[in-house]
């Protein structure tokens, strides 16, 4: 490692965590670590001897962590996690008696409707009947289909 903050000796280089994965839609991003590679998901690294969070690819969250089978998974779990998503307008939504589009995956129901001129969506986990329903309108109802993927995602990472 011979660019960027690797060459800089106050910079530590081992001993950091990664505290979040963020998927930034496509590679519009360079690592904060190595000033070189552009990356597409960023694992935010954070160590107790540096001020700030950096945004780092894969490779270098591997050398900073010293575990670089650990940055590889959760690299492929945020590749798969994207082509889910990619694949989630194309699934096939069912039309509900009240005309809102719905579709079950994975134990949870989602409804997408319209309200107005604007579009709002519910998930609802039927094992355990929590339920999120969106705050803020979106635009379009594909925007809404998307925000709830995510909504999916996030009720499954916090076992809701």
């Amino acid at each position: 490692m011979t660019t960027g903050k690797w060459r800089q000796p106050d910079v530590p280089h081992r001993g950091w965590t990664c505290v979040d994965v963020e998927d930034l839609g496509e590679p519009e991003a360079v690592c904060e670590m190595c000033e070189v590679q552009e990356i597409r998901f960023a694992h935010h690294m954070e160590h107790q001897d540096y001020p700030t969070t950096l945004r780092c690819g894969c490779i270098c969250a591997g050398h900073m962590e010293q575990d670089h089978a650990r940055a590889q998974d959760r690299d492929a779990a945020m590749r798969a996690r994207a082509k889910r998503k990619d694949k989630w307008l194309d699934r096939k939504w069912r039309t509900s008696t009240a005309g809102n589009a719905y579709l079950n995956d994975g134990g949870y129901n989602v409804v997408v409707f319209q309200r107005g001129e604007v579009w709002g969506f519910r998930v609802l986990n039927r094992e355990t009947d929590d339920e999120l329903i969106a705050r803020k309108p979106y635009l379009t109802e594909d925007a809404a289909m998307l925000r709830a993927f995510d909504a999916i995602e996030w009720m499954r990472s916090r076992g809701r």
